[in-house]
C-alpha cells in the first residue's frame, strides 16, 4: 500500500495560497499512485489560527476552500486539516477536524478527540470535542483518523496531560487496517525522540500502520520541524521525511525503510536549523525581505547574524556597530571581522555624540545625583533609537540578540537592546549558544574566535563582566532551568546542591522581570518551556517559593 505524504509549510490565514499548496501536492501524489493523500492538521487555514477563527467570514471561508480543494479529489482520498462549524447548539462553535475527501466531494468529517490547553496550545478556547475518532470503510479497509494530541495519551510521557479517554485505546479494539495522523506539533529540544518512540508505541498497540503527517514550517514563534513518518504493524519505522524543511512523499508501507538522511540528526544541527527556518519565516510571511541588527562585537549578536545570513542571504542582512566611548577595540574589530566572515552589509554609528547630548539634556533634573544604571541604559536605548530609525527607513525587521539566560534575569533594556521585531535566541540559553557557535564554526570559522573566547560582557561601564553581578553561565542555566522550565522551588535547587545566596538572587531576579517579558518581542521557541504564550506568569504577584 503507498500512501502520498504531504509534508507542507503554511502560512496561517493565507486560505487561498495553502488551497494551492494542497491541490498541486494532491495531483502530484495521486499521479505516482497513492492510495491515501494525508496533510497536516488544520493544513487549509494553518496552524495555529487562534482568534482568526472568531473573524465572521474565517471559517466560512476556510470551508469554501475545503470544498474547492474536494472538487479536484478523484477516488484517491485526501485527508485534509480544517475547521468545521459545530453544527449543535451546545460546546464551542468550531471543531478541530480532517475531511475525507474523494470523487470530488467531502465524505466523512474525523473530529479531534482531545484538545490540548496546556504550554501554547489553547483549542478548548475554539474547539468542540469528538467523543471518538472516526473510523471510515474504504475499498475493503478500515481507517482510523486521529488528529495530532489524540495519540498523546501515554502515560510514560512526562508532563503529559491526563485525559479522560484515550482514542488509542478505543481503536485497540476495532480491528483497524491503516491509522492516519493529522499534526501540527511544533518542535523543540529532545522531542525528536519522544515522538518517534510515541508513533512506534501506537502502531503496536493498534496492530495498524500508523502514517504521521505533520506540518513543517514557522508560523510566530513556533517552529514546525515535519519529520513525517511511518511505522508497520509491528512498530518499526518504515519511513522518515526531512526536518525543517517541505516534502511531498510517496511511501510504500511494504518497501525497505526509507529514512531521510535528516529525520535523525545532532541536536545542534536541529537548534540551528530550527533558528534558520523560524527566522526565514516570520520575515518572509510577514513581508521582510531584510533584516538589520546591532553588531556589539558579542557572542549572542554574531549568532544571530550568522543564523540571518543563512536564512535570508548575506545581500539582505545588514550588521550596524554602534560604538560608545567605553567599547573596548576588540569588541568594535570583532565586530567588523564577523561582518567580513559572513559577507554581509557593515556599518559603525558612533553614539557618543547622542549619549552626551541625552545625559545633557537629563542634567537639568538629576544635577548632584551619582551615575547609575541610568546613564548605562541610555548607551543601550539610543542604539535601539538609531536601528529603530533604520528600520523604518530602509524597511528592514530589526532582529534583537538577548538569549534566554539574560531575558530570564533581566538583564536586557526595555526600548534599549530589547527592541526590534524578532527575538530570535531568546529561548536559547548562554551555554547552548557557546555551543552553537562551535558547532557552527566546526568545518570553517564563520564566528571569530575571539569572541567564542573571550568573557562575556554588556560593555555598558568600563571592564564591565557579565560574572561580576551573575553567576558563571553553567550554574546559572542549571538554576533556570530548574526554576522556569521544571517549575521547582527556590528550596528545591538549594537542596539539589546550589548555593542558596545564588538561587534566591536568582529566583528573584526571574519574578522581578516579568514586565520586561511582557514587552519583548516574539521569540522562537527551542525549549520545551519558552517564555512567551507558554509561559503565563502574572506580573503583579508576590509568591517566594
Amino acid at each position: 500500500m503507498k500512501i502520498g505524504i504531504a509534508q507542507l509549510n503554511t502560512t496561517v490565514g493565507s486560505l487561498q495560497g495553502n488551497q494551492e499548496k494542497l491541490v498541486a501536492a494532491y495531483q502530484t501524489l495521486a499521479s505516482q499512485g497513492a492510495a491515501y493523500i494525508v496533510f497536516p492538521e488544520l493544513a487549509i487555514c494553518g496552524y495555529p489560527p487562534r482568534d482568526l477563527l472568531f473573524k465572521r467570514k474565517f471559517v466560512p471561508d476556510n470551508v469554501d476552500s475545503l470544498a474547492t480543494i474536494a472538487a479536484q479529489t478523484t477516488e484517491i482520498p485526501a485527508i485534509v486539516g480544517f475547521v468545521e462549524p459545530n453544527s449543535s447548539d451546545s460546546g464551542r462553535s468550531f471543531h478541530n477536524a480532517a475531511a475525507i475527501c474523494y470523487d470530488g466531494k467531502v465524505q466523512h468529517v474525523a473530529r479531534k478527540c482531545l484538545l490540548p490547553t496546556y504550554d501554547v496550545f489553547d483549542e478548548d478556547r475554539y474547539f468542540e470535542s469528538a467523543d471518538l475518532p472516526l473510523i471510515f470503510a474504504h475499498k475493503g479497509r478500515r481507517v482510523a483518523i486521529t488528529i495530532c494530541e489524540d495519540i498523546w495519551t501515554d502515560r510514560n510521557l512526562e508532563s503529559r496531560v491526563r485525559y479522560q479517554s484515550a482514542p488509542v485505546e478505543y481503536l485497540k479494539e476495532q480491528n483497524i487496517d491503516l491509522h492516519l495522523n493529522l499534526s501540527a506539533s511544533p518542535w523543540h529540544i529532545a522531542k525528536n525522540e519522544v515522538r518517534e518512540s510515541l508513533i512506534q508505541t501506537t502502531a503496536k498497540q493498534t496492530q495498524a500502520p500508523l502514517i504521521y503527517v505533520n506540518a513543517v514550517g514557522g508560523n510566530d514563534e513556533l517552529v514546525f520541524d515535519g519529520r513525517s513518518m511511518a511505522a508497520n504493524a509491528q512498530g518499526e519505522i518504515v519511513a522518515g521525511l526531512s526536518s525543517f524543511q517541505e516534502e511531498i512523499k510517496l511511501i510504500d508501507l511494504e518497501a525497505a525503510p526509507e529514512i531521510a538522511p535528516t529525520f535523525r540528526q545532532d541536536e545542534y544541527q536541529d537548534i540551528e536549523d530550527c533558528l534558520v527556518l523560524g527566522l526565514r519565516d516570520y520575515a518572509h510571511k510577514s513581508g521582510f525581505k531584510k533584516a538589520l541588527l546591532g553588531l556589539s562585537g558579542g557572542i549572542d549578536s554574531a549568532l544571530v547574524a550568522a543564523i540571518a545570513t543563512k536564512a535570508l542571504g548575506k545581500e539582505n542582512v545588514t550588521g550596524i556597530s554602534l560604538p560608545s566611548a567605553i567599547s573596548s577595540d576588540h569588541s568594535k574589530n570583532d565586530a567588523a571581522d564577523l561582518a567580513k566572515n559572513l559577507g554581509i552589509h557593515f556599518n559603525t554609528l558612533p553614539i557618543a555624540e547622542v549619549v552626551d547630548a541625552s545625559e545633557s539634556t537629563l542634567k537639568q533634573l538629576t544635577q548632584g545625583m551619582a551615575r547609575d544604571v541610568t546613564e548605562e541604559n541610555i548607551q543601550a536605548r539610543a542604539r535601539g533609537l538609531l536601528l529603530m530609525a533604520l528600520s523604518n527607513k530602509f524597511g528592514a525587521l530589526l532582529l534583537t540578540t538577548g538569549n534566554k539566560s539574560e531575558l530570564a534575569v533581566g538583564y536586557c533594556t526595555l526600548y534599549g537592546d530589547m527592541c526590534g521585531g524578532l527575538a530570535v535566541i531568546s529561548d536559547l540559553p548562554k551555554v547552548k549558544v557557546f555551543e552553537l557557535c562551535r558547532y557552527m564554526n566546526r568545518e570553517h570559522v564563520i564566528i571569530p574566535v575571539n569572541t567564542i573566547e573571550k568573557p562575556p560582557s554588556a560593555e555598558l561601564r568600563p571592564d564591565q563582566k557579565d560574572e561580576d553581578s551573575l553567576p558563571p553561565y553553567d550554574i546559572l542555566d542549571g538554576i533556570l532551568h530548574g526554576y522556569v522550565e521544571k517549575g521547582l522551588s527556590s528550596q528545591e535547587l538549594i537542596d539539589s546542591g546550589y548555593d542558596e545566596v545564588t538561587v534566591r538572587d536568582i529566583t528573584r531576579k526571574v519574578d522581578l522581570n516579568e514586565y520586561k517579558r511582557k514587552q519583548a518581542a516574539p521569540g522562537l521557541k527551542l525549549t520545551p518551556l519558552a517564555f512567551g504564550v507558554g509561559r503565563r506568569i502574572p506580573i503583579v504577584q508576590r509568591y517566594v517559593s
